[in-house]
C-alpha cells in the first residue's frame, strides 16, 4: 500500500506478519502513557490526506494517516475485509459484476460530531477523478489512477440515501479484484470541511497545497488526532475522544524521525523509543536490547522488492533493458539467496516473482515456489550476454556503441542496504556490466524513481510495493501494465493482455485462480523489475508496551494503533 514505490519504502524497512488472528484486546487496559515509534532511519512524513499522489505515496504516510481517517475497507492479514474497522459495513454487487452498493456503517462520526455519510465518500469520488487528470495542477495525479478501474472504467457513483452509494462500471470486472482495487481507494474526507470550490481544479489544488501541513487535518474520523508535527523531529498524535470504534488508552503516539540507525539504537536504549526497528547489521546488539526485557520479533509484508530499471521512452539505456535476455543476465547476476543469508542473516527470504511465498496466501503459485525461474549463476549470465554479441572491451560489455555502464541510486541510510548495493555491483562487474553506486536518501528516491523523464539513473535499488494500496488484490496492473501509474516503462503486450484477464469475472474459484497463476507465471519470467529480497523487519518492542506485533496487520504493514497499550 502501497508502495509504495508503490507505497515505496526502503528495501529493509517494511513491515508485515505472517499472524492471521490477532488476540481480543483487554478491556482493563491501563491508560495513560507515551508510546514513540521510530520511524525508518531519514524518513520524513510529508503527506498528511487520506488519499495520496504518486510521488509522497508511502506506506509510512499512509501509517500515519490511518490512525487519522478510517479507510473505508480495513484489510486483515488474511486478506480479508475486517468490517468492523471499516467505514463500509457491507458491499453488495449483480453476478455479471457491473453493479456495486456500497452500504457505511452508520455508526462512524467525525471529531466534531457529524456522522461519516454517502456527502463523505461522494466528495471523495470527485476529487479522485479530479486529480487522476494527467492535466491536474501539482503536486497531483493521484496515485490510483489506472489501478482498478478507476476512475475511467466507472460509468458511474451516485448516493442512495445517507448511507448508500452506487457504482456502475463501464463493463464487467472481477468482483473481488475490484473491491479490493478499486472501492478501496475511496477513503471518505470531511466534505463539510474541505469542500470549499464548486470548481474541482481549484478544490484539488486547494487540497494539495494543504497535504504537507498535518495541521490541516483537523476534523478526522480515526482513532487519532495530530497534535504536532515538525519535519527532522517528530509527529504527535493524541486520541479522538469522538472516535466511535476501540478508543486509545495512551496519553500520545510520537512518530520519530531518526537521523541513522545507530541514532534510532541508542534511542531504544535509553528508552527514548519503545517501539522500533534493529537493522540485521546491528544483530550483535540484540543482547543488549533483551536483557533490557525488549523483544525482538521478525515481522514479513505481503510485498515484493526489486531493482527498477529506467525503461521510459526517452531513457538512453531503454533499448538495452527492453531485450529480455539482458533482463534475464542481470537477474542471473544477483546473489539474492546469499544477500539473505550474508547480509539478512537470514531474516529474507528471496523473490522470483511478482507474489512473495511469505506470508504465504492462495495467490502464490506452488510451481513458482518451488522452482526459481533465473537461478544465481554468473558464468550463464555472461555467456548469454556474448551470444548476443556483447564483447568485454576493458572489463565493460559493449556491442557496437553501447556499453552495460550503469549508474544505480539506492536507499541511503542502512548499513545492510548499502552492503547490498555494493555486492549486486561487484557480482554485476563479473559480467562485464560496470555500475556505479550513488546513494540518495528515500525521499529523493521516491521522486527521482517517480519521474518518467528523469535519465539520471539507470537502475535503482531501495524499494518495493506492499499489497496494502492503491492495489491489495495482487494482480500487477498497477505495476507491471504498459500504462502501469507505479511501473517504470516496461511495456509488453501479452503481459497486458494476461493482467486483463486476472480483472474479469469468472464462475469458479478454480477459474479464477487459473488466469491468475497464468499470470503469475509469465511476470516471474518477462522481468519488469529485478527480483529481490522479502526483507524481515526486526521489530524492537519495550517490556511496557502491549498489542503491537498481534495489531499489527503485517501482511499489509498496516497497524492498528488504538489497540497499542503502556503499563506504567
Amino acid at each position: 500500500m502501497k508502495l509504495n514505490k508503490a507505497f515505496a519504502a526502503a528495501i529493509v524497512m517494511l513491515a508485515g506478519t505472517s499472524l492471521l488472528t490477532a488476540p481480543s484486546f483487554a478491556a482493563s487496559a491501563p491508560m495513560g502513557g507515551t508510546i514513540a515509534y521510530a520511524l525508518p532511519s531519514q524518513t520524513q512524513l510529508n503527506w498528511f490526506l487520506p488519499i495520496n499522489n504518486a510521488a509522497d505515496d508511502s506506506v509510512y504516510n499512509q501509517q500515519f494517516n490511518d490512525q487519522l481517517y478510517k479507510p473505508l475497507l480495513w484489510i486483515n492479514n488474511d486478506y480479508s475485509i475486517n468490517w468492523k474497522s471499516s467505514v463500509a459495513d457491507r458491499i453488495t454487487y449483480n453476478r455479471q459484476g457491473t453493479v456495486y452498493h456500497v452500504f457505511l456503517n452508520p455508526k462512524w462520526r467525525w471529531s466534531n460530531g457529524q456522522p461519516v455519510t454517502s456527502k463523505d465518500l461522494m466528495f471523495t469520488w470527485n476529487v479522485i477523478k479530479a486529480a487522476s487528470n494527467p492535466k491536474a495542477p501539482t503536486p497531483w495525479p493521484f496515485v490510483g489512477a489506472g489501478t482498478g478501474d478507476i476512475p475511467t472504467g466507472v460509468k458511474s457513483v451516485v448516493p442512495n440515501g445517507n448511507y448508500e452509494v452506487t457504482i456502475t462500471l463501464d463493463k464487467p470486472a472481477n468482483q473481488q479484484w475490484f473491491i479490493y482495487n478499486g472501492i478501496i481507494q475511496m477513503t471518505p474526507m470531511p466534505a463539510a470541511a474541505w469542500d470549499k470550490y464548486s470548481n474541482m481544479t481549484q478544490e484539488i489544488k486547494y487540497l494539495g497545497d494543504n497535504a504537507t501541513n498535518p495541521m490541516f487535518d483537523s476534523v478526522v474520523d480515526g482513532p487519532f488526532m495530530v497534535k504536532s508535527g515538525t519535519p527532522s523531529q517528530d509527529w504527535v498524535l493524541v486520541p479522538n475522544p469522538k472516535y466511535a470504534g476501540h478508543k486509545s488508552t495512551v496519553s500520545k503516539i510520537v512518530f520519530d524521525f531518526e537521523a541513522s540507525n545507530t541514532a534510532e539504537l541508542a534511542a531504544l536504549k535509553t528508552n527514548e523509543v519503545n517501539v522500533g526497528y534493529l537493522d540485521p547489521s546491528q544483530l550483535g546488539s540484540k543482547g543488549s536490547l533483551t536483557s533490557m526485557g525488549d523483544a525482538v520479533t521478525p515481522v514479513y509484508s505481503f510485498g515484493i522488492f526489486w531493482t527498477e530499471m529506467n525503461m521510459w521512452p526517452g531513457s538512453p539505456v531503454k533499448g538495452i533493458f527492453d531485450q529480455l535476455y539482458v533482463r534475464q543476465a542481470l537477474q542471473m547476476s544477483l546473489d539474492n539467496q546469499g544477500i539473505s543469508q550474508d547480509i539478512y542473516k537470514g531474516f529474507a527470504v528471496p523473490i522470483d516473482g511478482p507474489v512473495p511465498t511469505v506470508p504465504h496466501t492462495q495467490f502464490v503459485d506452488s510451481s513458482l515456489a518451488s522452482h526459481n525461474p533465473y537461478p544465481f549463476n554468473l558464468m550463464a549470465a555472461k555467456k548469454l550476454l556474448m551470444d548476443h554479441g556483447w564483447k568485454m572491451v576493458g572489463g565493460v560489455m559493449t556491442k557496437g556503441k553501447q556499453k552495460l555502464d550503469m549508474k544505480m541510486i539506492y536507499v541511503s541510510g542502512t548499513t545492510s542496504a548499502t552492503d547490498t548495493a555494493e555486492l549486486m555491483q561487484q557480482d554485476w562487474g563479473q559480467i562485464g556490466v560496470k555500475v556505479s553506486l550513488v546513494p540518495t536518501p528515500f525521499s529523493e528516491f521516491i521522486t527521482e524513481t517517480s519521474t518518467k523523464n528523469n535519465y539520471k539513473w539507470q537502475l535503482a535499488v531501495g524499494s518495493g510495493w506492499d499489497y496494502n494500496g492503491p492495489g491489495f488484490y495482487p494482480t500487477g496492473g498497477q505495476l507491471f501494465a504498459s500504462t502501469a501509474p507505479s511501473g517504470t516503462g516496461f511495456s509488453d503486450l501479452h503481459e497486458d493482455a494476461l493482467i486483463q484477464a486476472t480483472h474479469m469475472p469468472y464462475p469458479t474459484m478454480a477459474e479464477t485462480m487459473q488466469h491468475f497463476f497464468a499470470y503469475e507465471d509469465y511476470t516471474a519470467r518477462i522481468l519488469p523489475f529485478l527480483w529481490g529480497q522479502n526483507v524481515a523487519t526486526l521489530y524492537v518492542t519495550a517490556p511496557t508496551v502491549h498489542n503491537v506485533i498481534p495489531y499489527l496487520d503485517g501482511a499489509t504493514n498496516l497497524p492498528q494503533m488504538q489497540y497499542w497499550t503502556v503499563s506504567q
